[in-house]
């Protein structure tokens, strides 16, 4: 490499204060540098920007950028992902971090405060990036509209709490009033009387904020961009500027001539803009460049020229800016002129978020040709040149089939780089199209996506030209050329398509075993999508001359538009206050989250975002690449000898046990499945011990038998524990006295925790004693204690966990961090030092596992008029390779398994099989949302036989009357009863379902569905020593009180809770109260925060110490009645009256004798139903969710802004988990979904257009308060999406003649939806024998 000047100073700005940075290195992002390395500037840590995922997939770490424009002598603000942005990339730029836009040691702002206010945040991970992207938006645009907010929000993702409050905190910036029109007052826009359901004097409230006290929104307030880089970007003696690093050279050239140079120089160099396609190589394929080249901000590549035929566009534009250019040109020019514009605006809106649309360029996506792209074959389709240009002189070449094919002749030379694209107007008899279908409609790469052309001679329908550009069919984008070639001449007609598609589906092969699955799926997209462009060129055809050319059928018309994005909306009722209840007192008012001010500020400290401890190691996994097999040899030579790396620790040493309960910490001798840990590597920073762990060289011989599936354990006979069975009635005998008998198999898939912070722990050894303190986001800090203590082989009371806050769990931080925890010990006690363990997106999704896979069988008696009589259930759920909680999951399902249905003689049988698969761990439901599916799948199959609609059958068998479970638990069904019969009224149920009908009549290629389903749900645990709790509340002089109790916040609002109850008891305002975190060492034994019994038990542990200290001070307040708090605290102080008390709750008596099959599992039931409408693009698979109603029963509400917070979380992450969220797998069980580019849970743009939410009121006498635990409950109300899917695909299935029952296995994924409904394309596909090849997933349930 040439020699190169020493390395410029890097000047930028962040939250308006001036960094030189005079080592830049072009391998750091701004991610690292705000978090990690600005210390070492600034005495200030910017943690607020958090990593989710590194790969720019969810805005976590979301920062605005804003720049000036020395031609135009504006200001550009702009959203970016910072873990994508190199620093060097930042000359001359003003990055916004959260901690710029408001803090609450100075003031927050208006974004922060409606945020939080609005409860808008539950766990606080994803918040400071949603502030940024909202904060972006208002300082381009101070009154955006709801639309804007919607668009602003699609790069960012939120696990918690459903979106819905998020962008209603958006929406309260905008001009228009968006909120319910009578919140101001208190009532509901619902007729009051109507509502009031329980007794007549119930009153129902909607409001969860009061928009009052927002502080008005004053854009003139904002902070001034930095003069001194207006002068920078002015100054007419610019240089080239080149950055150096330890391994990498980054150059910014001065103008056009001198980039040209470069290029000539270094012809391997990238040129990086955006760097969403480079930086993404090099983090997860391991690309490495020692130069690179950016022009960023070059002068000449930033611009708009308008002719009569055409538009030429910059390179440099980003693809926000070709969005706003596009805009404007439609708006200038004729319709006719500007098909090719629209086409691409249509997929501009959807293409990734609009952080990444604000990074990617025009030039580079074009250059790159990703197989997936969506603007490229719509540019192909619409005659694109690309301008060319070098040292050598410019040319241009076409964007054509042979350029993103690929073909060496017409590919760039290395020393030439793309000055602009030209993409000409459309004409008269010119039709262009983009079309696509993805896993999401938003912010997700594209299943099948295509750009279509289609010319014609003039007048006529004769095909003159025609092009077809296909993008993710094969490695490259593909051009049927040859099709395309055989049709010009022919009339457009419905004989062409037929001829049109058996041509193209011959020109077109995808390998059954190709990369990325769904080849029969993909097969028919390709002539699906061909059909759609067919249909709106004839309807075009038709609008030009309807007397010529005829029109499509009025039933094909809603075929040609994709699924509109709409903002949602909805209505929050809940029961109100009893006006008599003291002021003070603040249970069952929707209080805010407590550290909602901090999530939204970014000051709520998660565990990364603790300083940097005085000699910390990070730590990086060796993870198994087999799924069974012996280990032959751990060859560490190479890793050891690498800078900055201290030690490689192993199942060597582990000083105590390696293997505890059957979980193993470091794998030895053998590995059973892909992503077991089998070493660790420490090293002094990150970078270094990722790189050392790539050296360590692991040699494997296979070893057999290989279980992947269910269906492979089966064969094998390999189960994790023993059959767990309920039985009543006898169902042998029952059967034999029905009408008709059906059996059927249902498939469930599993599903992906996805918390947004992933799996993260600190372990710090201590001087003395062997003492070990750790910091970790968990759900059970004694499991953790209890696994350290084992591997380390000390006593427990050595080791001190704390956790201060989890960012999302879910279930997956109950078990794993206490393997995690173990392992991080290992690795402190062996070099003496704290040791930082974060798990990258990739290997949390790897090692961690989720939710239980299952398959379910059903043998179901019933009579002709829909009674069922006798059920016979057998789960079996894959557990992977070592117990964790399967046998507790499997319980779980077998005793909830009737759900709200009364069947007299009932049988579920279940067991949990052990495959060579990550372990499988508890998850919110608990099996409740795999295994009730498999109920509802055989009751929708009983109403196709007996002619009836689901929610006749479901009322026919609901439970009517005080009864027994079929555990022979007693329970009352009356609010189950109420919450259904609400459901299906207040969401006017049969008269949509006419409507739907109706809807359906009139539309063949879109059907719309609606399902409702009732829920019996559980909460606690069958063993009453694990509902126990303890808490610990101390009063100080001052009058302030700090309470401790044995739960974990995890966003579910668990600490608030028990501030209010607090508070109730003591009879203080709540801001006399603080709740630091929870710790080992304050509270001990405490059992697990999960079952949604959280703030049960912990609320009548802290219940208990509040209510002895009240009777301790009972004398002092009888002395002096009159006497405020703190005097009455002082008092008892002087008269030694202990200020501190321990409460202790001894937990719900609950019992289950597995030999009989019968017990009072449960301290109570949770009842709900939901009601939801779907419309589905039968032709893509594309399902759009139009209108949900959930109805559920919290008794009385502690918070009603928390519950509702976290049913309609729930219900989210439930409809993700039945319909987009897929984990694929290979045969050889290696996970290929392994972050947000691979699996896809829902964004803004998945949840309900409207989504209504009602807390039902109803006694529950043995709880805190009468409440009931609801964090759980709303997760299966998500099936109700999956039924009404089924609903619609049983529509479209009886119009084509297919009347024969199916089942709909979850989730119902576009590929699974769309080769369902069986149509003239699906039976055109070529399909290959499954013997002849391996295909590249499969499904493991």
């Amino acid at each position: 490499m040439p020699s190169l000047s020493n390395s410029d100073e890097l000047i930028f700005f962040v939250n308006g204060r001036k960094v030189i940075e005079k080592n830049a290195d072009p391998e750091v992002n701004l991610l690292f540098y705000l978090r990690k390395i600005h210390i070492l500037l600034f005495y200030f840590h910017l943690t607020g920007t958090k990593y989710g995922c590194g790969s720019g997939g969810c805005g976590a770490c979301t920062v605005m950028v804003s720049r000036y424009d020395p031609k135009t002598k504006k200001i550009h603000h702009y959203p970016v992902t910072a873990c994508l942005v190199p620093i060097c990339s930042l000359y001359g730029a003003a990055i916004t971090t959260v901690e710029g836009v408001g803090s609450i040691k100075t003031r927050i702002h208006p974004v922060q405060e409606r945020l939080a206010k609005c409860h808008g945040t539950q766990c606080g991970f994803c918040s400071p990036g949603m502030v940024m992207s909202i904060y972006t938006l208002l300082r381009n645009h101070p009154e955006p509209t709801p639309e804007q907010i919607t668009e602003a929000l699609g790069g960012n993702l939120c696990r918690c709490t459903g979106y819905r409050p998020i962008v209603e905190s958006g929406k309260t910036f905008s001009a228009e009033s968006t909120v319910c029109q009578m919140k101001g007052s208190g009532k509901c826009c619902m007729d009051q009387e109507e509502m009031s359901f329980t007794s007549r004097q119930e009153k129902m409230c909607t409001k969860l904020y009061n928009e009052d006290e927002f502080q008005p929104y004053d854009p003139s307030q904002e902070p001034i961009f930095p003069p001194e880089l207006i002068r920078m970007a002015e100054d007419p003696n610019k240089r080239r500027l080149t950055f150096r690093g330890q391994r990498t050279t980054w150059i910014t050239p001065i103008n056009l001539n001198d980039l040209l140079e470069l290029k000539t120089n270094f012809p391997e160099a990238p040129i990086i803009m955006g760097n969403t396609a480079v930086g993404p190589s090099i983090k997860f394929r391991d690309e490495f460049h020692p130069v690179f080249i950016s022009p960023l901000g070059l002068q000449e590549l930033y611009f708009v020229n308008s002719t009569d035929d055409g538009v030429t566009i910059g390179a440099g534009y980003s693809l926000a800016q070709l969005n706003d250019a596009l805009h404007f040109i439609v708006s200038e020019q004729p319709k006719e002129k500007t098909k090719t514009y629209h086409a691409l605006l249509k997929h501009l809106r959807t293409l990734a978020g609009a952080q990444i649309r604000n990074m990617a360029t025009l030039g580079g996506h074009v250059v790159s040709r990703p197989n997936y792209s969506d603007l490229n074959p719509i540019l192909a389709a619409g005659n694109a040149t690309i301008n060319l240009i070098s040292k050598e002189g410019k040319r241009q070449i076409p964007l054509d089939g042979r350029f993103l094919e690929k073909s060496p002749e017409a590919n760039l030379k290395s020393e030439e780089i793309v000055l602009s694209v030209y993409i000409p107007h459309s004409a008269q008899w010119h039709f262009v199209s983009g079309l696509r279908i993805a896993q999401r409609q938003e912010n997700a790469f594209a299943i099948v996506n295509a750009g279509m052309s289609v010319k014609f001679e003039d007048g006529t329908d004769t095909i003159k030209e025609l092009q077809m550009f296909y993008g993710s069919v094969g490695p490259t984008v593909v051009s049927t050329s040859k099709t395309c070639r055989q049709l010009i001449g022919r009339q457009w007609n419905d004989q062409m398509l037929s001829d049109a598609c058996r041509l193209v589906l011959d020109e077109i092969y995808i390998p059954p075993d190709a990369e990325g699955g769904m080849v029969e799926y993909r097969r028919t997209l390709i002539i699906s999508l061909l059909f759609k462009f067919y249909l709106k060129v004839r309807r075009g055809l038709n609008k030009m001359d309807p007397h010529k050319f005829p029109d499509i059928p009025e039933k094909f018309v809603s075929a040609l538009e994709d699924f509109p994005i709409e903002t949602p909306q909805g209505i929050q009722m809940f029961q109100c206050v009893d006006p008599h209840q003291p002021p003070q007192d603040p249970v069952g008012h929707p209080i805010m989250h407590q550290s909602a001010i901090k999530h939204a500020t970014g000051e709520a400290v998660f565990v990364d975002d603790m300083p940097p401890i005085s000699q910390e190691l990070f730590l990086a996994v060796v993870t198994s690449t087999r799924a069974h097999a012996k280990i032959i040899l751990i060859d560490t030579s190479e890793a050891l000898a690498l800078p900055g790396v201290v030690d490689v620790i192993t199942a060597e040493d582990v000083p105590g046990d390696n293997t505890y309960q059957g979980e193993i910490f470091y794998a030895q001798n053998e590995v059973i499945c892909v992503g077991q840990i089998i070493c660790t590597v420490a090293a002094d920073t990150y970078a270094h011990a990722k790189e050392a762990a790539k050296k360590v060289k692991i040699a494997y011989e296979d070893l057999e038998p290989r279980i992947i599936t269910i269906e492979q354990a089966l064969e094998h006979n390999s189960f994790l524990s023993a059959e767990k069975k309920i039985e009543q009635g006898d169902v042998e005998q029952a059967f034999k006295h029905v009408d008709q008998i059906i059996e059927g198999e249902v498939h469930v898939e599993g599903q992906e925790h996805f918390y947004m912070e992933t799996q993260t722990i600190l372990a710090i050894p201590q001087e003395e004693d062997k003492e070990m303190v750790i910091h970790l986001g968990t759900q059970f800090q004694t499991h953790v204690q209890e696994y350290v203590a084992a591997a380390l082989n000390i006593p427990r009371n050595r080791i001190a966990c704390h956790t201060k806050r989890a960012g999302g769990a879910f279930g997956g931080k109950v078990s794993k961090p206490a393997l995690l925890g173990a392992v991080s010990a290992v690795a402190a006690n062996k070099t003496g030092r704290p040791i930082r363990f974060i798990l990258e997106r990739g290997d949390d999704m790897l090692i961690t596992a989720g939710r239980h896979p299952l398959l379910g069988k059903y043998k179901i008696g019933f009579m002709n008029n829909g009674v069922i009589k006798a059920a016979d259930i057998e789960y079996y759920i894959n557990g992977g390779c070592t117990p964790d909680e399967s046998e507790l999951v499997m319980e779980f399902m077998v005793l909830r398994s009737e759900n709200a249905y009364y069947i007299p003689n009932f049988r579920c049988r279940g067991r949990p099989c052990k495959t060579n698969l990550p372990s499988n761990t508890a998850f919110r439901g608990f099996g409740f949302p795999q295994g009730i599916v498999v109920g509802e799948a055989y009751i929708t199959a009983v109403a196709s036989q007996c002619n009836l609609t689901p929610e006749q059958v479901k009322e026919i068998n609901m439970y009517k009357r005080t009864s027994r479970t079929a555990h022979k638990q007693t329970f009352n069904p009356e609010p189950l009863r109420r919450c259904w019969k609400e459901c299906l009224e207040k969401s006017s149920f049969s008269t949509r379902k006419l409507a739907a009908g109706e809807f359906n009549k009139k539309n063949y290629w879109k059907k719309r569905g609606l399902a409702a389903v009732p829920m019996k749900f559980t909460v606690g645990v069958p063993t009453t020593f694990y509902n126990q709790a303890a808490a610990l509340v101390h009063i100080y002089l001052d009058g302030s009180v700090l309470v401790s109790h044995g739960g974990c916040e995890l966003g579910q609002g668990l600490h608030t809770k028990m501030i209010q109850v607090a508070s109730r008891e003591l009879n203080i305002p709540e801001s006399y109260i603080h709740l630091s975190e929870t710790n080992t060492t304050t509270v001990s034994n405490a059992t697990f925060t999960a079952g949604s019994m959280g703030a049960d038990i912990n609320g009548k542990a802290v219940q208990n110490a509040c209510q002895i200290l009240k009777a301790r001070l009972q004398p002092v307040i009888k002395k002096k009645p009159k006497g405020t708090w703190e005097e009455w605290v002082s008092e008892a102080y002087e008269e030694s009256i202990s200020l501190s008390a321990t409460g202790y709750f001894k937990g719900y008596q609950t019992n289950m004798d597995w030999k009989k099959g019968e017990g009072d599992a449960f301290p109570y039931f949770v009842y709900g139903a939901s009601c939801s409408e779907v419309e589905v693009d039968c032709l893509t698979g594309a399902h759009k969710l139009l209108r949900t109603d959930i109805f559920m029963d919290a008794a009385f509400s502690i918070n009603p802004a928390v519950d509702i917070g976290q049913i309609e979380g729930a219900f989210v992450q439930g409809m993700g988990f039945y319909t987009i969220e897929e984990l694929k797998y290979s045969p050889e069980g290696v996970l290929y979904s392994r972050g947000p580019d691979d699996y896809k849970i829902p964004t803004v743009t998945e949840i309900p257009e409207e989504f209504n939410v009602t807390l039902v009121h109803s006694q529950n006498p043995i709880t805190i308060y009468s409440s009931k635990g609801l964090g759980e409950a709303g997760m299966f109300l998500g099936s109700s999406v999956l039924f009404a899917i089924y609903d619609a695909v049983v529509a479209a299935r009886r119009e084509r003649g297919l009347t024969k029952t199916f089942t709909l296995s979850s989730p119902a994924t576009p590929e699974l939806i769309r080769m369902t409904c069986v149509d003239q394309f699906t039976d055109m596909i070529p399909r290959d024998d499954p013997s002849t090849f391996t295909p590249w997933s499969i499904h493991v349930s």
